[in-house]
């Protein structure tokens, strides 16, 4: 039987939940992108089954913070899902500040080794800095869904650096994703 990924692309493209700027770059089209690429190589994978948060660029999930994010989990629960990828970029007021890292409930826990292979990849495929597995628990898409979740914090829009990676090179912040999976779950290319 196929493994269940659910892939929430982080923030909304209008309105409620927008997310951070930086450098010209709106997080949450950054997000969408890298998620729909992501979703690409799941579905072109028989071992994966695979939804999206957004199937659209204009589409909007709730109508203020909360309910955007309830909507997520919701839609995760319900299918329901082995797993879930929440995607997201970051941000700091100190432009010096780059890398990836990932956010966990908990540590020691299938969320945070998913997360680890996750991040390897990521900075092993894009060369962004490696931040480290972080634990999170205040973070309602990582409170509220019923299975391992992880949320990405792909690189910093604010660093110049980053924000270029974030532009160029959405394919290999999706594939990073992707062998994280496949290096978790002990499976082939």
């Amino acid at each position: 039987m196929a493994i269940r990924i659910f892939i929430d692309q982080g923030h909304n493209p209008t309105g409620p939940n927008t997310g951070a700027e930086g450098f010209g770059l709106k997080e949450q089209d950054i997000t969408y992108e890298v998620g729909v690429l992501l979703a690409d190589l799941l579905r072109a994978d028989s071992r994966f089954e695979v939804k999206l948060s957004r199937n659209t660029p204009e589409e909007q999930l709730g109508t203020s913070n909360a309910t955007s994010l309830t909507a997520r989990v919701r839609a995760a629960n319900a299918w329901p899902a082995d797993y879930f990828i929440s995607i997201h970029a970051n941000a700091n007021e100190n432009p010096a500040i780059n890398g990836t890292e990932v956010y966990v409930y908990r540590m020691y826990t299938q969320s945070y080794y998913l997360a680890q292979h996750i991040l390897d990849a990521i900075v092993n495929i894009v060369g962004t800095k490696d931040n480290g597995v972080r634990v999170n628990s205040s973070l309602y898409v990582l409170r509220r869904t019923n299975m391992p979740a992880v949320l990405v914090e792909l690189a910093y829009l604010t660093n110049e650096a980053d924000a270029e990676k974030l532009e160029t090179m959405q394919p290999e912040f999706a594939r990073g994703i992707y062998e994280g999976l496949l290096s978790y779950f002990g499976l082939d290319q």
